[in-house]
């Protein structure tokens, strides 16, 4: 099977974004498939490396076409925008020069869907969408999307997508309900969450040791709860000043480190040296690349994942959960949803107060206190990683849903 894949914002593990794809393409290569990539330079490791225009890649059995084209979350919002519309158009160009059985488009952003309709009406390909965020409905939750025109051009655009596509790919329950309250039959609708990159992250707990000794002198033998992500307008990395702050009352023993850019970290920045917990037990650093997350994690007592009071982001399927559960570090979210049950149902982690911070730190430091607790969240983390979310399960769907829209096709045609 000739897999046509279009991914906006393709990562390899020395990137410091999602390897989703990169993990998928790299199995269904092994499993004998042929995959090319239309995608662009924003999170490719080797970017500075590329030349003003298309460039073309192979890696590790799979084939890469990508446009120079820089991202980043600091952006203002009209200039993401008009990323998107600029990759969509060139991408549509791009795609249509490559022979392939199917096409299988990933977002986020949604604009991704636009060539891979054009795709399937010229070229007479079946077309896979993968949903990684439920838009517009998050852009117009959190104000991103204001004009009316604009809104009702995303969401005919969504139906569009969904109407055109053999099959839907959802990575959380909350996704996939969302597509089916579009009216979607449920037989198009596939379940393949993200998956726990367990080769990556199962290391020896020396290694994690030997980088907080090399790295993070600051910990000076306290606890380490670890946040590696966005900081942007969404992920309410803020949060994390209000805990410094009650943690310094109640425990402190406990110090978090934030790793990560966005738009919101200078803001954030300033609020932690104003609340006086910057560089005290709360310390703020730039990104670095998964394959560095790998050893944090590893040293790490606690991850973190959050968001804000947008319900429409609990959909999601964090991948800093995912990492947390392959490195075997009990995870902490402040958001609902099917993480937030998850979490209790599993035993591997907390669900923070949203609000109340006080409950929250004290919450973090008798976890962190208690062997018992501690012990029953990673061994739960370890089975989490390697039998409910194994890579396999994960490609296992998604090439399922590839196979069934070829062969449908050829039914058809």
């Amino acid at each position: 099977m000739k897999i046509l894949y279009l991914h906006q914002y393709f990562a390899t593990p020395d990137s410091n974004a999602g390897t989703r794809s990169y993990e998928i393409a790299k199995r269904l290569v092994a499993r004998g498939h042929t995959v090319e990539f239309v995608t662009s330079s924003a999170f490719y490791s080797n970017a500075e490396n590329l030349r003003k225009g298309w460039n073309f890649v192979e890696l590790e059995g799979f084939k890469l076409h990508i446009l120079k084209q820089d991202y980043s979350n600091k952006l203002s919002y009209p200039k993401r925008v008009y990323r998107f519309l600029s990759f969509c158009l060139r991408a549509t160009l791009k795609s249509l020069q490559i022979s392939s059985d199917v096409v299988f488009a990933t977002s986020t952003p949604l604009t991704i869907a636009i060539p891979g309709i054009i795709y399937k009406k010229f070229r007479k390909k079946p077309l896979v969408f993968e949903v990684r965020d439920l838009w517009p409905e998050l852009p117009i939750a959190i104000g991103a999307l204001k004009s009316p025109l604009l809104i009702k051009l995303a969401q005919l655009l969504e139906r569009t997508a969904y109407s055109n596509s053999s099959r839907i790919v959802g990575l959380s329950p909350g996704m996939c309900r969302g597509v089916l309250d579009k009216g979607i039959d449920e037989d198009k609708i596939v379940l393949a969450p993200n998956s726990c990159d367990t080769d990556l992250f199962s290391v020896d707990p020396s290694v994690g040791h030997r980088y907080l000794e090399s790295n993070f002198g600051f910990v000076a033998g306290r606890k380490l709860v670890v946040y590696a992500g966005t900081f942007g307008a969404i992920n309410n990395v803020g949060y994390l000043v209000n805990l410094a702050k009650e943690l310094k009352k109640v425990d402190k023993s406990i110090c978090i480190v934030a790793i990560g850019d966005g738009m919101e970290k200078d803001t954030i920045e300033d609020n932690a040296m104003a609340s006086g917990v910057l560089n005290d037990n709360l310390y703020l650093l730039p990104p670095v690349a998964k394959t560095e997350i790998v050893k944090v994690l590893s040293g790490a007592d606690m991850a973190l994942s959050l968001f804000g009071p947008i319900k429409e982001m609990w959909h999601n399927s964090a991948n800093k959960l995912f990492d947390a559960l392959a490195s075997g570090t009990p995870v902490a979210i402040n958001y609902g949803g099917w993480q937030s049950e998850f979490i209790k149902q599993h035993k591997c982690g907390l669900v923070l107060s949203q609000n109340d911070f006080k409950d929250a730190a004290l919450a973090i430091s008798q976890f962190l206190s208690s062997e018992e607790e501690l012990c029953r969240a990673k061994d739960a983390c370890a089975y989490l990683a390697n039998h409910k979310f194994s890579r396999v399960a994960t490609v296992d769907s998604v090439e399922s849903a590839l196979l069934e829209a070829v062969n449908e096709s050829v039914v058809t045609n």
